[in-house]
């Protein structure tokens, strides 16, 4: 695979994001595609290529509650990186998708083989998690008028 010229892997250093493109394989997602489950086994991630991923958190007695939206270029998925490996967060595709899928157990391989690679991919998700996190609590602060939704006061 080609590794695209905007959106999450253009932060890696040249070597870092061919190394990471040449892990992965082009898949389609129907549109209305459950892609996982909160609570699901993270065994793989997407960049998106094209179409759009709607994540969502589960509220108990509440229907899913939309975060975030996803397009082209972005991280579909962060909880392959880190132990349990379960999904903090479901997603749908909103519409046919094209993504990079790549195997979660291959990628962990790659970055404990070369420490450099590793803490690159490990600090470029890390910040991803970081703007879901604020996107996250945004949201549901605004969807259900709690105090502080203006404030943005989530600490780090």
């Amino acid at each position: 695979m080609t590794a695209p010229q905007h959106g999450f892997l253009t932060a890696l250093a040249p070597a870092h994001r061919d190394r990471l493109a040449a892990l992965a394989r082009e898949v389609p997602i129907p549109a209305g595609a459950r892609i996982f489950e909160e609570g699901g086994p993270a065994d793989r991630f997407w960049i998106v290529r094209s179409g759009g991923v709607a994540l969502d958190v589960h509220i108990p007695g509440r229907p899913p509650a939309v975060v975030e939206t996803l397009g082209e270029g972005d991280l579909l998925g962060w909880s392959w990186l880190f132990a349990p490996y379960r999904w903090h967060l479901g997603a749908r595709a909103r519409g046919e998708v094209r993504a990079a899928e790549f195997d979660a157990g291959r990628v962990r391989a790659a970055c404990a083989q070369d420490p450099a690679f590793g803490l690159a991919v490990t600090a470029l998700v890390a910040e991803v998690i970081a703007h879901r996190l604020q996107a996250t609590r945004t949201r549901l602060l605004d969807l259900y008028g709690l105090p502080g939704a203006a404030t943005g006061g989530a600490a780090g």
